[in-house]
């Protein structure tokens, strides 16, 4: 049997299935069960959230066979003559469902000239057609079409629900993941579902023991080691600038994506924050991080000496702004250690 990757294999396949997105599945399946269904609809929002498993999900649950459910890339079909192909074939019947439903992915794509031609279509289609536009990038979509949709934003998931999804579904494959592990996954996946199913995959491949660790998670997705995270956390807690400067330089001559390596850090300085001035989310926290961090991060929270503060948050997230402007990646943690030592 082939082998089905992870993000297809846990694509959500009922309105049931659907994590995070009530604020739309609900209004849906109450449209359906009044019948008071619409004949547009635009679903926008980040890569990854399921726009398009939620259009066939209400697809089908309109009772539309597989054959009268039509999907069109406008990535790769987006000139005026696909949409005119696209008018013509609304006016044919479907072939054994009261419904076709027409499902445009990367929306956005369309040429200008092949929106125009698209206008008629989608404000009075045929009343036995339903068009689903799925869109990344809602400004490049013209005003005169959102008008003609009802539109739905999809929002992006917490860190808290992609690490509980990490957890799920290694269960359901048959792995044990220590909650470091989800939660570095989570982050990895930076805000999709698509891409946390995929880095998981990535990550469950390197295990022999159908037992998945922080350390062999960040060995197979190439993340920074936990020790260089909290190398520099310690340099800045001691103030000691010379040492936060070299672990710096030891991540950029290792390769290490800096923007990820910042984001790990700013993670890691704001849980010791919170573990200083909220214990009592102490619990969760440990949880999150797992024994061996939190111990770490526990020590350098009660650490009455300790110069992490508030502002060392703010200047390194600063930092985060500026590096995609810098003409070297390290450039601007560098410059937040000066700011951080001249304090």
């Amino acid at each position: 049997m082939a082998h089905q990757s992870l993000y297809r294999a846990y694509r959500p396949h009922t309105f049931k299935d659907v994590i995070g997105q009530d604020h739309v599945v609900i209004p849906l399946e109450t449209q359906i069960k009044e019948g008071k269904v619409g004949h547009a609809y635009l679903f926008t929002g980040s890569r990854g959230l399921g726009k398009t498993s939620i259009a066939r999900i209400f697809a089908r649950e309109l009772k539309t066979d597989e054959r009268d459910i039509y999907e069109l890339d406008a990535a790769s079909n987006n000139g005026v003559d696909e949409i005119r192909a696209l008018n013509e074939s609304v006016h044919t019947l479907p072939f054994n469902s009261e419904r076709k439903v027409y499902i445009l992915d990367e929306a956005h794509m369309l040429s200008k000239s092949a929106w125009n031609a698209f206008l008629k279509t989608l404000e009075e289609p045929p009343a036995h057609v339903i068009l689903i536009l799925a869109t990344t990038e809602l400004e490049k979509v013209p005003d005169t079409v959102r008008s003609r949709c009802q539109v739905f934003q999809f929002k992006k998931p917490t860190r808290a629900s992609l690490s509980l999804l990490v957890r799920e579904v290694g269960k359901k494959e048959g792995y044990t993941i220590e909650p470091a592990a989800a939660d570095l996954i989570g982050m990895l996946g930076d805000s999709s579902y698509r891409d946390v199913l995929s880095v998981l995959e990535k990550a469950l491949a390197s295990s022999t023991d159908k037992k998945l660790t922080r350390e062999e998670t960040e060995k197979a997705t190439g993340a920074p080691r936990h020790a260089l995270v909290h190398a520099l956390a310690l340099a800045l807690s001691e103030g000691n600038q010379e040492k936060a400067l070299i672990t710096i330089r030891t991540v950029f001559d290792q390769g290490i994506d800096m923007q990820l390596y910042l984001a790990l850090v700013l993670e890691y300085v704001r849980q010791v924050l919170l573990l200083r001035h909220a214990p009592e989310l102490r619990k969760d926290i440990e949880s999150e991080l797992g024994e061996d961090v939190a111990s770490e991060a526990l020590s350098l929270a009660t650490n009455t000496d300790s110069k992490l503060t508030h502002k060392t948050l703010s200047v390194f997230l600063e930092a985060s702004s500026r590096m995609r402007f810098a003409p070297t990646p390290s450039l601007p943690l560098e410059l937040a250690v000066f700011e951080l030592s001249q304090s």
